[in-house]
């Protein structure tokens, strides 16, 4: 089986220049509720996403992981329709996001019936081998969240699903952890119940800047993830320059082979765009996809990283997890 984008399939020598953690389209479980103040045209949405497109292929990326979970307003047909537009090749996921933040009471309400774990199990490998709700666009990633500090049981019944259809797909896996939490245990949850180290990428690991927190992630083998350039200054959230730090002694420490870079860019929200305060815009002025070339890239090269180094985050480590 090919990677699977939603146009089609690709071999990983086609991949390029890969952003592994962007969003095109996203909002919080519940959106839909708002429709009749929030709602715009497909035309209207795909205009939007195509400013945030045109800045990514401008840096020569060629390719976009979208790991927008189901709950959040994943669109299989409307991703499509921008890869077409853009020129852009995109993976879209299958998965649900963390309880807090998701909307958890449809499977909450099945586990309490006994019934959860197969359905989620069945789910997932069905969007990965057959189609998303009937377009014929298969998931190319399974995207998996945690809580703050702990992994709930709600949120576990997605980890063990998940790793049981990455054992028999070698599908990849990408994560989110919240606020620098719970790498090591994500990893260790995935790989016990089957999980392939290789292909399993622990996200927003730049949230936390213990090298030691890093290392005993990595200890279980897969990759981990710095993708959340240019959203800090926030609750939870490092400066930007911590990050590179913390991403330079991992360099240091010869780990350039599983380590990713990305943004966590929200492009176009889905309900009614957030009115932000001056002072939370300013703190997010540089959270916008062409932000690690402009920005970051340079001063982690007057830090000693190479351009054969930059290759192998942005192409061949994705290649590899993909292959």
């Amino acid at each position: 089986m090919g990677i699977q984008t939603v146009t089609g399939e690709l071999a990983p020598e086609q991949l390029g220049k890969t952003l592994m953690h962007e969003h095109f389209f996203f909002d919080y479980a519940g959106f839909q509720g708002d429709r009749t103040l929030a709602g715009r045209s497909k035309e209207t949405l795909l205009e939007e996403a195509s400013h945030a497109a045109a800045i990514m292929k401008k840096h020569g990326v060629k390719t976009v992981i979208d790991p927008t979970p189901s709950d959040c307003g994943r669109d299989a047909t409307i991703l499509k329709a921008l890869s077409e537009r853009s020129g852009i090749h995109i993976i879209c996921a299958s998965g649900y996001y963390y309880e807090g933040e998701g909307g958890p009471a449809y499977f909450k309400f099945r586990q309490a019936l006994g019934t959860a774990e197969q359905e989620i199990y069945d789910l997932l490998k069905t969007e990965v081998t057959e189609g998303i709700e009937g377009t014929g666009i298969k998931a190319g990633v399974i995207k998996l969240a945690s809580s703050k500090d702990r992994i709930t049981p709600y949120e576990r019944m997605f980890f063990v699903a998940a790793a049981q259809v990455q054992k028999e797909t070698g599908v990849p896996i990408v994560t989110h952890t919240q606020e620098g939490t719970m790498g090591p245990e994500q990893a260790k949850l995935l790989v016990e119940n089957g999980g392939i180290p290789e292909k399993i990428i622990i996200g927003h690991m730049c949230g936390n800047n213990d090298i030691d927190y890093q290392l005993r992630t990595l200890d279980y083998g897969v990759n981990v993830a710095f993708d959340r350039f240019g959203l800090q200054n926030l609750v939870g959230a490092p400066t930007d320059d911590r990050r590179i730090g913390t991403f330079m002694g991992l360099i240091a420490l010869g780990f350039e082979d599983r380590l990713f870079l990305s943004h966590d860019t929200g492009n176009v929200w889905l309900g009614r765009p957030p009115q932000m305060p001056p002072e939370m815009k300013e703190a997010l002025k540089n959270w916008q996809p062409g932000h690690l070339f402009e920005n970051i890239l340079p001063k982690m090269k007057q830090g000693g990283l190479t351009d054969e180094q930059i290759d192998k985050i942005f192409v061949r480590n994705i290649q590899r997890v993909f292959s």
